[in-house]
């Protein structure tokens, strides 16, 4: 049966994947999304490879546009409209028309938040000049296109050394750019143990980034309203170009004042159905926690592959189904030039942090047989429960063919197996594809 009307905030990944789900599961209920920015349903990740022209346009990132949610779907979307508060009590939401800046009252019978994350952004003096950039929306990525169009920066820093800036450090590099990487962590890439985000490092060097570790942002130095340099604790770099890849915060000022309480790390609290504290409201994607197989508790993980299947539940849900999200694992997949990189479960410094006893092994491999043409190195490393040697958590990196190799290891701890499963895995072999022992299996040898 319908339910009355579903107000959605938020027209990206988890919001358009639920709004739609309902809409296939009661073609007669009313669904109004409103989403602050310009575009729906876009692939951010993809940003990067728009920014450094391996994608021609940035429309080409958009899986589906405003227009063709209401004209075919019959979902009221509207763009350009900002939320700005929610009446618990009085089953509605504020909304400010970013057009013309005026503000009206929608109510609804079922509200969905969606709001994503956003970029850190510190307090740092002349961190508003310009040309300093944080990526999130896709209109984020298309304003560093067009100031580089624009500006035709020579120079560029790059703070922080995680996936964005990663990314970033490629297409700035493609772009004929010179690249400095600053972090305050000792390693990039701290969702990885330092023994395998040092190759990382390396690699990136060799490539041509400037890359300093240990170091502290102390403050951005502009001219006439632009930025020119980045300062650390331990120098000053000059810059044309700033991109701030920090990490992200959950999007949740606006259940501030209202009942919908905060879990994990300032997200809102979900129960596995994705239920808020508040009957009738939900939430998914980036602004809401998630289980984690691993820990056994909830967690707050920002990805588009959880904010798309969030969205899929929470869909289900609110058209009378009945599921629950069953968890992540934290599976997160990137590369640097040739340099494929990946992880999942837990890493040492978070099972030391868990109390859980573990045992590592960490092998150098091949992507395909050695005599094989295209050959490459591969590095896995992976984590097992010290007792009942149940795999915990997998890191690979390497050259092309390696990464992907993380879902065998992501779906044996998905299935409770232990190393000694995976080395009876019957997995496919040709010397293309892999040596005869495939790198995972022979990491998880080192381990029984």
């Amino acid at each position: 049966m319908n339910k009355g009307k579903l107000v959605v905030i938020g027209g990206d990944a988890a919001g358009m994947s639920a709004a739609s789900k309902v809409r296939r599961a009661q073609p007669d209920r009313e669904i109004v999304v409103f989403e602050r920015g310009k575009h729906t349903s876009y692939a951010a990740c993809g940003m990067p490879y728009y920014i450094a022209g391996q994608v021609s346009d940035s429309d080409q990132l958009i899986a589906r546009k405003p227009e063709v949610f209401r004209e075919k779907q019959n979902i009221d979307v509207r763009i350009l409209h900002e939320v700005i508060k929610i009446d618990t009590e009085g089953r509605r939401v504020e909304v400010k028309n970013l057009e013309d800046n005026r503000t009206f009252w929608e109510s609804y019978e079922e509200l969905l938040i969606a709001t994503g994350a956003s970029p850190i952004r510190p307090d740092f003096e002349g961190i508003e000049s310009d040309g300093i950039f944080g990526l999130s929306t896709l209109q984020t990525g298309i304003d560093v296109f067009d100031y580089i169009e624009k500006n035709s920066p020579k120079r560029a820093v790059i703070v922080g050394g995680g996936y964005i800036g990663i990314e970033m450090a490629e297409a700035l590099l493609d772009l004929d750019m010179k690249v400095t990487l600053f972090d305050m962590a000792p390693q990039v890439m701290t969702t990885m143990d330092k023994d395998m985000a040092d190759l990382i490092a390396d690699y990136m060097r060799d490539s041509g980034v400037d890359l300093y570790l240990n170091e502290k942002l102390e403050k951005f130095e502009s001219k006439n309203g632009t930025v020119t340099s980045v300062k650390t604790d331990k120098r000053n770099e000059d810059a044309d170009l700033v991109i701030l890849g920090m990490g992200v915060n959950p999007n949740t000022a606006l259940t501030d004042g209202t009942p919908i309480e905060a879990g994990v790390k300032g997200a809102i609290k979900v129960n596995k159905k994705l239920q808020t504290t508040v009957p009738g409201i939900w939430a998914a994607g980036d602004c809401s926690e998630s289980y984690h197989l691993i820990k056994k508790e909830q967690t707050w993980i920002a990805l588009g592959t959880v904010a798309n299947k969030h969205g899929l539940v929470a869909g289900i849900n609110l058209s009378d189904g009945d599921m629950e999200f069953p968890g992540v694992c934290g599976t997160a997949i990137t590369k640097f030039k040739e340099l494929e990189i990946s992880r999942t479960g837990l890493s040492e410094k978070e099972l030391e942090e868990s109390g859980i006893k573990f045992k590592t092994a960490t092998i150098e491999s091949r992507t395909r047989s050695g005599y094989y043409p295209g050959s490459d190195k591969i590095t896995v490393k992976l984590i097992a429960e010290e007792s009942s040697g149940k795999v915990l958590g997998g890191q690979i990196v390497g050259f092309p063919g390696s990464a992907k190799r993380i879902d065998t290891i992501v779906t044996a701890i998905t299935a409770g197996m232990t190393a000694q499963n995976i080395v009876d895995l019957d997995l496919s072999y040709a010397p293309p594809f892999s040596p005869v022992w495939d790198p995972v299996q022979t990491a998880a040898r080192r381990l029984v």
